[in-house]
């Protein structure tokens, strides 16, 4: 299988050049011109690898960097004409696995692209990234492995318990659940009766992924029975 790149790089002409050559060298690649753009693509997708420049607008790349690293342990290697030792010790000590400073060989830079997706390869095993992990439906992006959701290339922000509700729909498509398997699944307790704490928490995910939330698209209320995700099949 192809590996998956990121190319977050601002400057056009340097983003095309570097992603013609490693397309020739047989990766699969991605490009994001600004930091934003960056951490949506990244959200919505895999990538065995992102490759990210520091000085970029909207969102810097150690800003970037910072985020992504709250997430997830793939690899980056940072592309920067920065070429102080404190900017490399800065990058580094932010999480990025290698530092290579523009103008650069091409040769050589797919050969840094490529130790260091043998070394997250070999030593990280359990991160291998899994496409299954990814689900569409709709308008919606949900990665479980990122506890993210993506709806219209905007990021959207849910509390641990409202992705653990949308997890266990996503996960059971068309799967009728009452409110104590929800409850049971969810907070991994014996279900009290108090309607309440199901109610409140199917009423903020709904404002947060439906077009209207008072007739929603996705998560569908059984009266007298539960929820379940609609997915047409």
């Amino acid at each position: 299988m192809n590996n998956k790149i990121l190319i977050v790089e601002d400057d056009i002409a340097i983003s095309e050049m570097v992603k013609n050559y490693l397309i020739k060298d047989g990766f699969i690649v991605t490009t994001a011109f600004d930091g934003e753009e960056a951490i949506v693509k990244y959200l919505s997708h895999v990538f065995d690898l992102i490759v990210l420049d520091l000085m970029m607008p909207k969102l810097n790349g150690i800003e970037t960097m910072k985020i992504i690293r709250e997430k997830s342990s793939v690899p980056i290697l940072i592309m920067s004409a920065k070429d102080s030792d404190v900017d490399k010790a800065v990058g580094l000590g932010l999480g990025a696995d290698d530092y290579i400073s523009k103008p650069f060989s091409m040769i050589e830079f797919s050969a840094r692209i490529k130790a260091a997706i043998r070394r997250s390869t070999k030593y990280s095993n359990s991160d291998k990234k899994d496409e299954s992990l990814i689900f569409k439906v709709g308008k919606l992006t949900i990665n479980i492995k990122n506890f993210s959701v993506v709806k219209n290339n905007q990021v959207i922000s849910l509390t641990s318990k409202e992705f653990d509700i949308l997890k266990l729909f996503i996960q059971n498509p068309n799967r009728v659940f009452t409110k104590a398997q929800i409850y049971s699944f969810v907070w991994k307790d014996n279900y009290c009766g108090d309607e309440n704490v199901i109610n409140v928490h199917m009423r903020r995910l709904r404002e947060k992924i439906e077009d209207n939330p008072s007739n929603p698209q996705y998560i569908k209320t059984l009266w007298g029975i539960g929820y379940k995700l609609e997915v047409n099949e």
